[in-house]
């Protein structure tokens, strides 16, 4: 990818993950588009903020038909929890409306300019909850499914100088963690012994855009803090 006139199009920049990721682009000389429901709170000569309720369909639309990013990082998201017999079907349409409809419409729109440039990143943030835990099984089909939509859109455009990822991180030091709506679940400190930080994201995602990571498309890589082993 050239470096000139990068710009990155980052959902969720009002807060946390997104808010960390905008952040890093923004320090390796991106430009950054970032859309959020809430108020900017990132003041930068190179971030352009964009308020947009990506729950609803033709306002994601309208950010999709903006000039085409060289890269997307689709971060917005929002926890909701409950167990079987009070499963709430709004908050989990809500969920899937978010997560998974947004990317796609996004995607539909982005990546085959991406792909006709002969060039384009894609990151999408899942999360660990995605393999299942009690309690949380809607939050977490619905971050189950984006790494299917990554697997299937990088094998259409892998030869095309596009890579399409999934980062998926553990329990993260946000302000989802003490968010009301997550219910009586509470967070698990890794076995690190700590929360990840936003920035340790942010990280990886920033190399995830780099030229050096042209040859990684198509997968789910975890920033779990040793919660996927077994210990």
């Amino acid at each position: 990818m050239s470096s000139e006139a990068r710009r990155a199009l980052v959902t969720g920049t009002s807060s946390g993950i997104g808010l960390a990721i905008a952040r890093c682009l923004l320090d390796e000389g991106w430009q950054v588009t970032g859309a959020d429901i809430a108020p900017a709170v990132l003041r930068h000569e190179g971030f352009e903020a964009v308020q947009a309720d990506l729950l609803d369909g033709p306002a994601v639309a309208s950010l999709a038909e903006r000039p085409a990013p060289q890269a997307l990082v689709h971060a917005a998201g929002i926890l909701r929890a409950s167990r079987l017999g009070s499963l709430d079907l709004r908050d989990g349409e809500a969920m899937w409306r978010l997560h998974v409809q947004a990317a796609t419409q996004l995607a539909d729109r982005i990546v085959p300019a991406m792909a006709e440039a002969g060039s384009g990143r894609v990151v999408l943030i899942s999360s660990r909850v995605a393999r299942g835990i009690a309690g949380r099984s809607q939050y977490a089909a619905t971050k189950a499914a984006l790494a299917s939509l990554a697997r299937s859109w990088a094998a259409e455009v892998v030869a095309r100088g596009v890579t399409v990822n999934v980062v998926s991180p553990g329990a993260t030091r946000t302000a989802m963690q003490t968010d009301p709506a997550r219910g009586h679940v509470a967070p698990r400190v890794p076995p690190l012994g700590r929360f990840i930080e936003p920035e340790e994201v942010a990280s990886l995602v920033g190399y995830l855009l780099s030229p050096m990571a042209a040859a990684i498309t198509g997968q789910d890589i975890q920033v779990c803090g040793g919660g996927s082993l077994s210990l």
